[in-house]
């Protein structure tokens, strides 16, 4: 669903485990949290805070 990137925790470049939070998304005035899929280290993001977002918007990327 459409919804407001709140926070961004992670830098490119940081390293990441599987399940840990990368990113906050409020969409329906309800906060998520967005975590990486795999291990590895943040490639790219692709937003910033306050960015609006579109569901397979790609958020952030992980080499």
């Amino acid at each position: 669903m459409p919804g407001t990137i709140l926070d961004i925790h992670l830098n490119v470049g940081d390293p990441v485990k599987a399940n840990q939070p990368v990113m906050v998304l409020e969409a329906m005035k309800m906060e998520s949290e967005i975590v990486a899929e795999v291990d590895g280290v943040i490639a790219s993001i692709g937003v910033s805070k306050g960015d609006m977002v579109n569901p397979g918007d790609e958020l952030f990327s992980i080499a």
